[in-house]
């Protein structure tokens, strides 16, 4: 029997990742609080915001289903970067992170209602970025493109461009480390 699978996000890059690899979710988005308690890990903090998204839609849905909920947030000297405000934001960030690298980490929440199970789990990729001008910087954070993404850049966007190689699963970075969720569905 396959099993109803809820996904727990509006992200269009998630959908399209379930969607590409043969799989038609209800989409339910989470919205829930992102605050994290104080001295979280990133590793915790993502594990701990997709666990808080995927109860969040088990509490509001009844019957027999997958629920997968994931969080993906931008490390970079040990400080969670968030989703740029503005676009001083936006050039302050992705200026520390130029000619550098930073970690990707997203936490997945899968709740198993058909089994009773809860399984939550991290995966990190390594990104770096090579060396750009303050012009080439000014232009990309005068687009759309930053503002809606952890860290200000999508890898699969325009920004890819400065991207000199990753270490680690590619698919992460966007979003949803796939080979983690697939033995779950």
């Amino acid at each position: 029997m396959k099993k109803k699978i809820i996904l727990a996000s509006s992200s269009p890059r998630r959908i399209e990742m379930m969607k590409k690899n043969g799989f038609n979710p209800q989409i339910i988005p989470a919205y829930v609080v992102e605050q994290l308690p104080i001295n979280m890990s990133p590793e915790a903090a993502v594990m701990y915001l997709a666990l808080k998204k995927a109860a969040y839609i088990d509490a509001a849905t009844n019957g027999s289903h997958l629920i997968i909920a994931a969080d993906t947030v931008v490390v970079h000297d040990n400080i969670i970067l968030g989703k740029p405000e503005s676009k001083e934001h936006a050039y302050e960030m992705l200026s520390k992170m130029k000619n550098d690298h930073h970690n990707v980490m997203t936490g997945v929440c899968i709740i198993d209602t058909y089994s009773y199970t809860k399984q939550c789990f991290f995966d990190k990729t390594s990104v770096y970025f090579r060396n750009y001008s303050d012009r080439e910087l000014n232009a990309y954070i005068n687009t759309d493109e930053p503002y809606d993404k952890a860290g200000g850049y999508a890898i699969q966007g325009t920004f890819s461009k400065y991207i000199d190689h990753i270490e680690g699963d590619y698919n992460n970075v966007v979003g949803f480390p796939w080979y983690r969720i697939k033995p779950f569905l």
